[in-house]
């Protein structure tokens, strides 16, 4: 941020900016890059928390997106990326894992050690399944492995009681490493707590949370907000601000006050310093194009001062994910 700026001129300047950003995407299309921001925004460095690699063109194909979805079977590499993040200030990004290929972990790590927009990667592993150990082990000596994935689909919930599942856990939680949850729901955010009591120094990301609403039925409520009271008070869980936007019947509404509410409730849970930007490119490209939700948060964060804004946006991802810096635009504690 130039010092002569004034924080009124800074937010004025920066919103200009995202609106022209928007507005060049919606003339030019989804596929296309927007023009280039202003350096007041390009001044607060950026790290997108939540991306995807894949690559539809592999001779083994790819597990996820299906084919069908035209959107999104496409290939989605760093090349691809860069042209996006570049005008928003996206200096890295961490990979999460769409595969539950085991060794598209290593693809995604060799497709990583050959573009440092990449900091990190959360890989896809099983806690509790045969060969956790050895696999975790052999990924993790790659300094861009940074964690797992863990959607706890398989048993629902259920393999938090089985002591080989805590067990896995407690081993990646010894090396330093984060767990990633799949997409949130009443009885997830239950197992969260519950693993957190289990393995209480281990760092957790709740994502996609704004996607949720909170429920209505009475049970259901009950449990959410015994959740969210446990959650708040556990610096070691992190939520993830990322699919943010939503459809409403015909229409995916583009006004920060229609998302206000939701960002401010989950903001008194987690606080400035629990909070993370991701993107969820490409997958995000089934609403809108990633600058339009990127404005959102970014007025919305931007509001909170510039000392907020620069947790959510970089901060607190490295003291979550301890991701590497590849190069000098990457910022630094």
């Amino acid at each position: 941020m130039n010092p002569k700026l004034s924080r009124r001129q800074f937010l004025a300047a920066a919103a200009l900016a995202g609106a022209a950003a928007t507005e060049t995407f919606h003339r030019l299309g989804a596929a296309e890059s927007p023009a280039p921001v202003t350096s007041a925004v390009e001044a607060m460095p950026v790290i997108d928390t939540h991306i995807h690699l894949y690559d539809p063109q592999r001779p083994q194909g790819v597990p996820w997106p299906n084919p069908e979805n035209k959107r999104l079977y496409q290939t989605s590499l760093p090349a691809r990326y860069r042209p996006i993040a570049r005008p928003l200030g996206i200096v890295g990004a961490i990979e999460i894992e769409c595969s539950s290929w085991l060794e598209d972990n290593q693809w995604v790590l060799d497709v990583a050690a050959r573009d440092d927009i990449v900091v990190g990667t959360i890989g896809h592993l099983v806690p509790g399944a045969r060969g956790f150990g050895k696999n975790l082990e052999r990924f993790r000596k790659n300094p861009l492995f940074r964690g797992i994935r863990c959607g706890l689909e398989r048993q629902s919930g259920r393999e938090v009681n089985h002591p080989e599942f805590i067990a896995d856990l407690e081993a990646l939680a010894e090396a330093d490493l984060v767990m990633d949850t799949a997409n949130p729901s009443v009885s997830l955010l239950a197992d969260v707590v519950r693993i957190s009591d289990r393995v209480p120094n281990l760092r957790i990301v709740v994502d996609h949370l704004p996607q949720m609403m909170p429920p209505t039925e009475p049970a259901a409520k009950a449990s959410y907000g015994n959740s969210l009271k446990e959650i708040r008070g556990r610096p070691q869980i992190y939520v993830k601000v990322s699919e943010v936007l939503r459809r409403i019947g015909d229409r995916i509404p583009t006004d920060l006050d229609f998302y206000r509410p939701r960002l401010d409730a989950i903001l008194e849970v987690f606080g400035n310093d629990r909070v993370l930007f991701g993107s969820d490119w490409p997958n995000s490209d089934q609403w809108l194009p990633v600058p339009v939700g990127f404005k959102l948060v970014q007025d919305y964060f931007l509001n909170q001062g510039r000392p907020a804004a620069e947790k959510f946006f970089w901060r607190n991802s490295l003291h979550c994910y301890k991701w590497i810096r590849r190069n000098a635009r990457q910022p630094q504690l």
